[in-house]
């Protein structure tokens, strides 16, 4: 086409004459009778131009849905695996973390600059853990709950409730709802209660 003054003017060599559509035919005389009946097949038409409308704007709906679940499933797949690679980070770091505790636990023998040092790093490691979603199983004074403490020892004794943890020997953690690691721990056995 080439374009004169804001008009277009077709060149008769960019025609393409093989997909171009035939001409209407002329017709002489006019047909009474199928003129009665074409608005009847174009209502045909439109009905099925309608019903073909309505069954592809209904398939194009469900591939929406469709898509939009495989993307918030994709997304959700993403964050189990960054919990599950963090999660397996973290257990790794626990038993550093544990001997930080039983350091800060033992007597006073070294240097105040020494202890302070440990405090500062264990604290630290602590904050670390603690903006990764990880807190410490509660366990000590708190009733036996199997699905997060791991008993050890019974021990009998009538000075606490029956089944009673009386002592943690290690901390047990969590990473927002999952268990890490669970606390071992003594708990209490009172054959009166």
């Amino acid at each position: 086409m080439v374009k004169t003054n804001g008009k277009s003017r077709v060149d008769p060599q960019e025609l393409d004459l093989e997909h171009e559509l035939p001409a209407a035919e002329e017709q002489d005389e006019p047909q009474p009778a199928s003129a009665k009946s074409e608005p009847a097949v174009a209502e045909s038409e439109l009905q099925k131009l309608k019903a073909e409308r309505d069954t592809l704007l209904d398939r194009l709906a469900r591939l929406q849905a469709e898509f939009e679940n495989a993307r918030k499933r994709a997304a959700r797949e993403q964050q189990e695996f960054r919990d599950f690679a963090t999660a397996d980070a973290i257990k790794a770091l626990l038993p550093a973390f544990d001997s930080f505790e039983r350091a800060l636990q033992a007597p006073a023998t070294q240097s105040n600059e020494f202890r302070g040092g440990i405090e500062l790093i264990y604290k630290q490691l602590q904050d670390a853990l603690t903006k990764l979603g990880v807190r410490p199983v509660p366990a000590k004074g708190e009733r036996f709950d199997p699905h997060v403490h791991e008993a050890i020892e019974m021990v009998d004794t009538t000075d606490v409730p029956d089944h009673e943890v009386i002592d943690e020997l290690q901390r047990g953690y969590k990473l927002k709802d999952r268990l890490l690691r669970p606390a071992m721990v003594r708990v209490a056995q009172n054959s009166k209660h």
